[in-house]
C-alpha cells in the first residue's frame, strides 16, 4: 500500500471541468439553468442595493467612528452572500468550489479584528461579484422569459450559454485564491506541528536530563560527601565509594554525550550527513547500506530533518520489521533532498500504525517535505522522503572550515 502524507491539493472535479454541452429540452439540467438564471433577478437586485448602499454609507461614513466597523460588517455580510451564491451555484449548475478560509484575526480585540475584516481580499471579490452583475442580471432575466414564451426551441442552446457565463463569473469571483489558501491552511498546520514538536522534544530532554545524568550526578555528589566523611575513620571504604563514584562520572559522562547526539550529533556539524548516516547505519540490529551523492552540504536546518529521519526509519527497521538487510540512499534532484529507505522486511507499516510514521511525516510536511511510505504485507518496504534544498550560507560554510 502506498500512503502519502501531503496529498496534493486538488479542486472539485465539476469545477474544473469544461461546461457541458447542451442538453434536450425536458432534460432536468435545463430547467436548474434556467431557474438558476430567473433567480438571479430578484438576487442580484437586491445585492446590489445592500452593496451600494453599504458602501455609500461605509466610505461616507469612514471618517466618523462608525464608518469603518459599518464597512467591516458589510464586507462579513458579503462573505455570507458569497457562501449562498456558490450553495446555488452547486446545486442548480454543477460547479462546486472550495470555501475560504474563515478569517482569524492574529490578536484578541475589537481593533484586530476590525483591521482584518477589512483587509479580507474574499469578502472584496464577492462584494464585486455583487456590484457588477447588475446588467447581466437584468439581460440574462430578460433574455430566458422571452424565450419561455416565444422561443422555446432555441432554449436549451441560449439557457446553456448564459448560464457558461455565470459559471465563468462563480469561478472567478467566488473561487478562494486557491494557492493562497491552500498554502494559508498548509502553514497553519505546520505552525501546530512545529510548535507540538518542539514542546516534545524540550520535554524529552528535560526528561533525560532529570532522570538520567541529573540523578547520577546526585548520587555522585551524595557518594562523595560520605567518601570524605569515611577518608580518616576508613580510608579503604573511602577509596571504595571513590572508585564507585568514578563509575558513576563516567556513566553521566555517557548519558550526556548521549543526550547531545540526540540534540545534534557532532559527527553531522563535522563531517557531514554521509558519515552520519554511516554512523547510523553501524548502530541498526539490520545490516544497513549507505549511498549519499550529494555534490555540496545541505543546509544545518535541512541536513539535520534527513539525519533524524534516517535515525527513526532505522529504528523503525530494528523494531517492526524483521528485515534481513536495509538500504538508505539519499541524492538531491534539482532543488529537492530525497532520501530512499527500503528493507525486505515483513511490511505492512501504516501512517497510522503507530510506528511513530505519523510523527514523522508530520514533521517533514512543516518545511515543506513530502512522505510517502510504501509498505504492503509481506514486504519490501520503502519510505521515500522528500525536503526542500537550501544550500549552505557562506558565514556557516566558514565556520566549518575553521
Amino acid at each position: 500500500m502506498t500512503e502519502r502524507s501531503r496529498p496534493s491539493a486538488a479542486e472539485d472535479a465539476l469545477g474544473d471541468a469544461p461546461p457541458p454541452p447542451p442538453r434536450a429540452l425536458l432534460s432536468g439540467l435545463m430547467w436548474r439553468e434556467i431557474a438558476y438564471l430567473l433567480a438571479n433577478f430578484p438576487l442580484g437586485v437586491a445585492a446590489f442595493v445592500v452593496v451600494l448602499v453599504w458602501l455609500t454609507l461605509g466610505i461616507g461614513l469612514s471618517i466618523t467612528v462608525v464608518g469603518l466597523p459599518l464597512l467591516a460588517t458589510g464586507l462579513l455580510a458579503c462573505r455570507q452572500y458569497g457562501r449562498l451564491e456558490r450553495a446555488r451555484a452547486a446545486a442548480l449548475l454543477g460547479v462546486r468550489i472550495a470555501e475560504p478560509s474563515p478569517l482569524r484575526p492574529r490578536e484578541q480585540g475589537f481593533f484586530p479584528w476590525l483591521w482584518t475584516c477589512l483587509k479580507d481580499p474574499v469578502a472584496w471579490r464577492h462584494a464585486l461579484f455583487a456590484f457588477v452583475r447588475l446588467p447581466w442580471v437584468l439581460l440574462t432575466f430578460t433574455v430566458v422569459l422571452v424565450l419561455l414564451v416565444v422561443g422555446w426551441p432555441v432554449l436549451p442552446w441560449a439557457a446553456r450559454w448564459l448560464s457558461n457565463v455565470d459559471r465563468a463569473m462563480v469561478r472567478a469571483l467566488l473561487s478562494p485564491s486557491d494557492e493562497l489558501e491552500r498554502r494559508i491552511a498548509e502553514l497553519e498546520s505546520d505552525r501546530v506541528t512545529v510548535t507540538d514538536t518542539a514542546a516534545a522534544d524540550l520535554r524529552r530532554i528535560e526528561r533525560d536530563l532529570h532522570d538520567g545524568a541529573q540523578a547520577r550526578l546526585v548520587a555522585l555528589a551524595m557518594g562523595l560527601g560520605l567518601a570524605k566523611e569515611k577518608l580518616l575513620e576508613d580510608p579503604q571504604a573511602a577509596a571504595a565509594m571513590v572508585d564507585e563514584a568514578h563509575g558513576e562520572v563516567k556513566l553521566a559522562l555517557q548519558e550526556l554525550r548521549d543526550l547531545a547526539r540526540g540534540i545534534h550529533p557532532a559527527i553531522l556539524t563535522d563531517r557531514g550527513l554521509g558519515p552520519a548516516l554511516s554512523s547510523l547505519a553501524g548502530r541498526c540490529t539490520v545490516p544497513v547500506t549507505t549511498s549519499v551523492d550529494l555534490d555540496e552540504r545541505p543546509a544545518p536546518a535541512i541536513e539535520g530533518i534527513a539525519y533524524f529521519t534516517v535515525s527513526e526509519l532505522l529504528q523503525n527497521v530494528s523494531k517492526h520489521s524483521a528485515a534481513r538487510q536495509a538500504s538508505v540512499e539519499v541524492w538531491r534532484a534539482a532543488d529537492r533532498l530525497l532520501i530512499l529507505v527500503s528493507d525486505d522486511g515483513r511490511g505492512g507499516a501504516r501512517l497510522d500504525g503507530g510506528s511513530g510514521m505519523a510523527g514523522l511525516a508530520g514533521r517533514l510536511g512543516s518545511v515543506d517535505g513530502l512522505f510517502v511510505l510504501d509498505s504492503p504485507v509481506g514486504g519490501p518496504t520503502r519510505v521515500t522522503a522528500e525536503l526542500p534544498w537550501r544550500a549552505r550560507t557562506e558565514p556557516a560554510a566558514a565556520s566549518r572550515g575553521r
